[in-house]
């Protein structure tokens, strides 16, 4: 064990030294791949999907925010349905611009939750979000994790409407605004994801944050457990068509990267508690210190979190 606690030190020395590049090349990396993923999936707009314009608008955002990224995913999604058509683009500018507005009025310090979801989705592991953000953030990360599915099943939705919108060719304008938005908005996968990841968000932050010995483990199986509950029920109550092989499966590998992000942000040892007491003039403190583990004596570092960024 004592090997693993070295070997995250090692890695934490290596950040600490080269924090400015690797904050650049995560950016970087989480650009073009978004960017690569939203041209892949829709493709309407011939002069966005196109590679020199992509790694060009990555280079820019290794540069600037995180949020930058957040925020070229959309304007290529929204782009990208103006070229389908422009009901489609006007109800992807409301559904994002919603959002945004939600968004920054909430959980402003949420924003790679905006970005991370629809990736975790993509890869086949959304289940590791609501855990993850139940962790690092409050209740009100569920806001921004939720944003994050529905931007998720939005680009899912107009990547197949293509067909759908040729059969309605004849169709009145408002016609076809009713039909794009109730295929947005009225998906109940996304409904029954964006209710369980909400209710996972709560119950983790909820449950690391009490008093008690081994807490983020018990937040971490807590949350994995209430999250494959509520997807289940939902997924019967909302007629949803979801995998329960995918949910376990996912389940797993949630559990996995939470242990190993637990690793790296909150590794104590109980076994070493002390609990002290001391005053001043107007109280008297009573206080339980838990070391955190360490191989060898290390300064205090920050730790990299791409939402610090903003």
């Amino acid at each position: 064990m004592g090997n693993i606690f070295e070997i995250r030190d090692n890695i934490e020395e290596i950040v600490s030294r080269y924090e400015t590049m690797i904050r650049a090349a995560v950016r970087f990396f989480l650009a073009l791949l978004a960017l690569s993923i939203i041209n892949a999936k829709l493709g309407y707009m011939d002069r966005l999907d196109s590679t020199p314009v992509v790694v060009a608008v990555a280079m820019l955002c290794a540069l600037l925010p995180a949020g930058m990224i957040v925020f070229f995913s959309s304007l290529f999604t929204i782009l990208h349905s103006y070229a389908l058509s422009l009901e489609a683009a006007i109800v992807v500018l409301a559904v994002f611009l919603l959002m945004f507005l939600l968004y920054f009025r909430f959980t402003p310090k949420d924003t790679m939750a905006v970005l991370l979801t629809p990736l975790s989705f993509v890869f086949g592991v959304p289940y590791v979000m609501p855990v993850i953000y139940g962790l690092k953030g409050s209740p009100l990360s569920a806001l921004s994790v939720g944003f994050g599915v529905v931007a998720y099943y939005t680009i899912d939705f107009v990547s197949e409407a293509e067909d759908m919108l040729k059969s309605m060719a004849d169709n009145t304008t408002v016609e076809r605004f009713r039909a794009i938005l109730d295929g947005v908005i009225k998906n109940n996968a996304m409904i029954v994801f964006v209710m369980a990841f909400a209710i996972t968000v709560v119950v983790v932050s909820i449950i690391r944050r009490l008093p008690i010995p081994h807490a983020w483990t018990i937040a971490i199986a807590g949350g994995i457990a209430v999250d494959m509950i509520a997807v289940m029920i939902l997924s019967i109550r909302q007629d949803a068509d979801i995998s329960i092989g995918g949910l376990f499966m996912g389940s797993i590998v949630a559990a996995v990267i939470a242990f190993i992000y637990k690793l790296f942000v909150f590794s104590v040892d109980y076994a070493k508690t002390e609990r002290v007491q001391f005053e001043d003039d107007g109280y008297y403190y009573y206080v339980k210190a838990v070391p955190k583990i360490r191989t060898r004596k290390t300064r205090t570092r920050r730790r990299y979190d791409p939402d610090d960024d903003m």
